[in-house]
């Protein structure tokens, strides 16, 4: 019994790491990326420079990266900006979501 409450309480808190850092992460980056015509430059900078502290928070050390490259270039060339915004997204921890989430996740 309490081996089975341990492996449930793992789960959780493995998914709510989950929730506060990836989904939440790739919720923002989506809101910016959608919006980037209405936003400053400065704006999308400082987003893409959270979005890359949540990345880096949950462990994936390349994403995070990327986005700060993006919150750099956006300054100077949008498309090189949305050029490495692409790849991080393609990177991104999500596609490491555990397997009995993936089964109820929406695009």
């Amino acid at each position: 019994m309490e081996i089975t409450r341990h492996n449930v309480r793992e789960q959780a808190l493995r998914r709510f790491k989950h929730l506060r850092t990836c989904v939440l992460a790739r919720e923002l980056c989506f809101l910016v990326r959608n919006n980037r015509a209405t936003f400053k430059r400065e704006d999308v900078r400082d987003c893409c420079g959270y979005v890359a502290k949540l990345c880096n928070e949950a462990g994936c050390t390349e994403p995070s990266d990327l986005c700060v490259k993006a919150a750099e270039a956006v300054m100077d060339n949008e498309m090189e900006y949305l050029n490495i915004c692409g790849q991080s997204c393609a990177k991104c921890g999500q596609s490491r979501m555990l397997e009995s989430e993936k089964a109820r996740y929406i695009a």
